[in-house]
């Protein structure tokens, strides 16, 4: 039996989890947080990534578990409406629609529920060195040990541990799309009634999103800005919150309220918007999926959605007994490719703003999960 290492436990690496498993490899995950990450923001699963859902049983409990929003609104800074849509939202698109939005803890806690009985998952650890021979990959661990496999995935993320040792600087592979978000949870205090309010301030450009969630109990809160690149320390959860307090201060409405919630916020996140271009995703029995090898940005809404279609298009063409690893890596970057790049272009389309929806239309159905069936769009 096949033995696959894995890095990261968020969406990607359950996923390929779950396709790996189904098609007879032993598979280890490797997750450098001490459990399943809590938090997040909304997330969107469309298209041909709804297909890959319902062909793991899971379509239905997605479903379930999508967000109740009955529209939104748009406020300057100083809270006056500019707009308001009980059509559609800027997070999700059309509302009523085919596809789902749901909180990204929700969507981890269910591909973890469906794989963790059969793999090994390990928490809390996360790879130092890969060194690639003729028949495996022989992988070191930070916290001692080593083992061989016969492949390593990456699947850990925009700032992939993998993809750095494989190859070669973050700098090399990023774009950065001017911005910078932070995303949080607090108490519902403004009383929202699945109701979105995005806010934006001209002079400044900053700007966020809140939005209820669980039963209207708890807010998600977006808070962003424009910036050219910031240098920060990737742990320091403080300097990261002091940075978000300093460019939106002097802000009206209930932005100071937020920054304040912000301050005592336990689940917090935060990044720049950027975009992961790569060559190649692939290089002697190393390969990357989802953000590590080609981060659309959550300014594009398609990262979960690339995340699970790249998830199913590896574990497909690496299982082919016709072919070896190289000729499935090949036609995995082949059949991704195409996809990949209609996403990403949705994050640069319509700055300050959602992608057309024909343009979404377009990109979430670029590709067939059967190879001999054209993508529609």
């Amino acid at each position: 039996m096949r033995n696959v290492l894995i890095s990261g436990a968020s969406i990607a690496g359950p996923a390929l989890t779950y396709w790996l498993r189904r098609k007879g490899f032993s598979v280890t995950v490797v997750e450098r947080a001490p459990g399943q990450r809590k938090g997040g923001q909304a997330v969107d699963i469309r298209g041909v990534a709804l297909e890959v859902m319902d062909r793991m049983g899971l379509g239905e409990q997605v479903r379930a578990t999508r967000t109740r929003m009955r529209g939104m609104s748009m406020v300057d800074g100083e809270g006056r409406e500019l707009f308001r849509s009980e059509e559609q939202a800027f997070s999700s698109g059309r509302l009523g629609g085919e596809d789902v939005e749901l909180l990204r803890e929700d969507l981890t806690a269910m591909l973890h529920e469906v794989t963790k009985d059969q793999v090994e998952y390990v928490f809390h650890d996360s790879i130092s060195a890969l060194e690639q021979e003729e028949h495996g990959v022989r992988v070191e661990f930070d916290h001692g040990g080593f083992r061989t496999f016969d492949f390593v995935i990456g699947a850990d993320g925009a700032h992939s541990a993998v993809r750095l040792l494989a190859f070669g600087p973050e700098q090399q592979f990023s774009k950065h799309l001017g911005q910078y978000l932070a995303i949080f949870p607090t108490t519902n205090s403004l009383g929202l009634d699945n109701w979105q309010i995005w806010f934006h301030d001209e002079e400044s450009g900053a700007g966020g999103a809140i939005y209820p969630v669980r039963d209207n109990a708890e807010l998600r809160v977006t808070l962003g800005f424009l910036s050219e690149p910031v240098t920060y320390d990737h742990r320091d959860v403080s300097q990261q919150k002091q940075i978000v307090t300093d460019r939106l201060a002097g802000l009206g409405w209930e932005v100071p309220k937020l920054l304040a919630a912000m301050a005592d916020a336990p689940d917090f996140h935060f990044d720049a918007m950027a975009q992961i271009h790569m060559d190649r995703w692939t290089t002697g029995r190393v390969a990357l999926v989802g953000d590590a090898g080609y981060c659309a940005s959550a300014l594009s809404g398609q990262g979960t959605s690339l995340a699970l279609v790249g998830a199913y298009v590896l574990a497909e063409e690496l299982s082919r007994s016709d072919v070896d690893h190289a000729a499935a890596f090949a036609a995995y970057e082949r059949r991704m490719r195409p996809f990949v790049a209609l996403n990403q272009a949705l994050a640069t389309e319509n700055p300050g703003g959602p992608a057309s929806e024909e343009s979404v239309d377009r990109a979430k159905n670029g590709i067939s999960l059967d190879i001999d069936t054209p993508a529609s769009g």
